[in-house]
């Protein structure tokens, strides 16, 4: 027996469209949990430009001076680093919009009399795209949409489960590939800073060495020089300090983001297995 099919809320239950982040300001934004990441990578400058604005006001501190008088590979690497804090941030708001969606146990009527089977799956597929504006963006209805549009089209209940299982795998992948980009500047920054350690330490050598060359018999010069070299040598190792903590905190962060995007395919999953597949295998025992 099939409920009678409720007309169409103009209020969306789920809205990609009113709850996505980047959607929210006009983008139509990236696949599931995909960032867009040229625009977030122009808003890094901005922040990173803002943070050394906001340094002028203590022009004597120690530590402005670590990030005002370090040459600009430090500038880089903040830079870099407010671009994938960025990211991070926006990624976990879009695990949370797709967390949402694992909300909506009722899809299926738990009605003891109704049966999802090829008779019915219309019924459900309407009721899902009555209720989500663009279920393809969505994991947890992509997968639903895509298994039962296959019932429907194939009218076979044994592929449900093995559409459902090959895209998971899929989702999987895209979890995986979407990393990729952030990976690559996490690794960067502590590049970024072996690179400003090269370059303090070349350039305060070679003024050095100068003196020497210049015949720098003076204790006064060869005084001088040392405390050029010193001053080298804070460069290259102020560069590689803030380079490695920025980068232990941002793999930190993205292990933790990370582990909640792995935890919703779990649980979409679950949801599959408990609301979908289930009730796919109660037809059929029953038959």
């Amino acid at each position: 027996m099939i409920p009678s099919q409720k007309a169409a809320s103009p209020q969306f239950r789920f809205s990609w469209i009113r709850d996505d982040v980047e959607s929210k300001i006009g983008l139509r934004g990236g696949r599931f949990t995909r960032v867009n990441h040229v625009l977030w990578g122009a808003v890094a400058v901005l922040l990173t430009v803002g943070f050394y604005v906001s340094l002028m006001r203590w022009p004597d501190s120690t530590i402005v001076e670590v990030f005002t008088h370090r040459g600009r590979v430090q500038h880089a690497t903040m830079a870099f680093t407010f671009w994938v804090l960025l990211i991070i941030l926006i990624k976990s708001m879009k695990v949370r919009t797709q967390n949402i969606a694992l909300e909506f146990r009722d899809l299926v009527p738990a009605d003891a009399d109704f049966v999802l089977g090829p008779a019915t799956v219309d019924y459900v597929l309407q009721r899902l795209r009555s209720e989500c504006d663009d279920p393809g963006r969505f994991v947890l209805f992509n997968r639903i949409e895509l298994a039962l549009s296959n019932l429907k089209n194939m009218g076979q209940i044994g592929d449900v489960d093995h559409v459902l299982q090959s895209q998971a795998a899929n989702d999987d992948d895209v979890m995986e590939s979407s990393y990729s980009f952030v990976k690559g500047l996490i690794w960067a920054i502590p590049v970024l800073g072996f690179i400003g350690t090269v370059s303090g330490l070349s350039t305060a050598i070679g003024r050095f060495g100068g003196v020497i060359a210049g015949g720098g018999a003076h204790m006064d010069d060869i005084i001088a020089g040392l405390q050029e070299v010193l001053g080298g040598l804070s460069t290259a190792f102020d560069t590689t300090f803030v380079a490695l903590v920025s980068a232990l905190i941002c793999q930190l962060l993205v292990t933790i983001v990370r582990k909640r995007e792995e935890e919703m395919l779990d649980a979409c999953r679950e949801y599959c297995q408990r609301y979908i597949v289930g009730r796919l295998r109660m037809m059929a025992f029953d038959r």
